[in-house]
């Protein structure tokens, strides 16, 4: 049955999805209409337009409306055996179900823990504390209330921030920008970029004053661009621009010679806690060398937390620079990317030509 398009669910449906939220897979499906594809909300495929959004309590509901099951997600199998833990589950959902920031002792009660083994449990399980994962929905809350297009107050109430100035406070890890800035898609903020070629064909580099923000590859520059322009739609893009072509030229350079590496590159890496952790341990995979989700996972020191690596490394946007090309399964096999799976494949075929440079 398709779900009606206005309330409250919706908007939760809404932030499932923008969240990547694994516990919300099961209670729902959500349709594309300009790709005619439908997904679970956990699917780290890219964010569509919530215009262009359908939401499904059942799959057959979806199929019967014209959706195809998206390949990456495979909304149309059986979910994993090992599922999270059902009280960190009934916790995650509470946690989003609240406008306000809870208190650990009050998730806890809920599922009947007591704080100290609930934290753990919860850490355990997801990679993030239980107040790590309610600040993240909160400012999953936040963007979708300013995206809308409400007032800064107006959002920063309704997201559960108690005040604007409470806000304000936060809004550099929140938003990266002022609220009043991301509201209206940053207009007057300058996003520099250039576009080159290589052998994995197209290449753009792109960033404002803090750094580099994004590295893309695609197969035209035109479909880069077009990324580009979505992700600061209301920013002003300036293109052929002097210190981004040299930035271009040592990507290319690294992707013909990967001894050249790219450390230096001064980078804007935004992201939660838990991902910032991920990608700094992808930095230190060696050129020439690979990793399973499973060891990069037991490298910042939680081993379970194999399926929110995997997520992490799907969020990453800055191509190469964090090597999450370097990451495959534990049989050795070759998993998703970003960029293709072929790009992945000629990537670390290229780099086990070099011998790997590990202390």
């Amino acid at each position: 049955m398709e779900h009606d398009h206005c309330g409250v669910g919706e908007d939760r449906r809404w932030q499932a999805v923008v969240t990547n939220d694994v516990s919300a897979d099961g209670d729902f499906f959500y349709g594309v209409r300009t790709t005619g594809i439908y997904c679970r909300p956990s699917c780290r495929s890219r964010t569509p337009r919530q215009k262009n959004v359908v939401f499904f309590t059942e799959r057959a509901a979806a199929e019967a409306a014209g959706f195809r099951a998206c390949k990456r997600c495979r909304p149309d199998r059986p979910l994993d055996i090992r599922r999270t833990d059902a009280r960190v589950v009934r916790a995650c959902r509470w946690i989003a179900a609240r406008q306000e920031m809870p208190q650990l002792r009050e998730i806890a009660a809920e599922v009947g823990l007591n704080s100290f083994y609930f934290q753990r449990l919860f850490k355990r399980e997801t990679g993030l504390t239980p107040m790590q994962y309610a600040n993240a929905q909160r400012q999953a809350r936040l963007r979708v209330h300013l995206s809308a297009g409400e007032g800064v107050t107006e959002s920063a109430l309704a997201a559960g921030y108690g005040s604007g100035e409470h806000l304000h406070a936060q809004a550099d890890a929140a938003l990266g920008m002022t609220p009043s800035a991301y509201r209206d898609g940053a207009p007057g903020s300058v996003i520099r970029f250039a576009l080159g070629e290589c052998t994995l064909g197209c290449v753009l580099v792109a960033g404002s004053e803090r750094g580099i923000c994004a590295i893309s590859l695609g197969d035209t520059p035109e479909e880069l661009l077009a990324e580009l322009e979505r992700r600061f739609d209301r920013a002003q893009l300036v293109g052929d621009d002097t210190q981004f072509a040299a930035h271009v030229a040592r990507v290319v350079g690294f992707v013909t010679d990967p001894r050249q590496g790219l450390g230096d590159l001064p980078l804007d890496i935004r992201g939660t806690v838990f991902q910032q952790r991920v990608w700094q341990a992808l930095r230190r995979i060696p050129v020439g060398t690979t990793a399973s989700y499973a060891q990069i996972a037991a490298d910042i020191g939680l081993p379970r937390a194999v399926r929110a690596v995997a997520g992490a490394c799907a969020a990453n946007k800055l191509a190469l620079a964090i090597p999450c090309h370097r990451v495959v399964r534990s049989d050795a096999s070759l998993s998703g990317y970003r960029w293709g799976i072929e790009r992945k494949r000629v990537l670390i075929d290229a780099e086990s030509a070099v011998t790997p440079d590990i202390d």
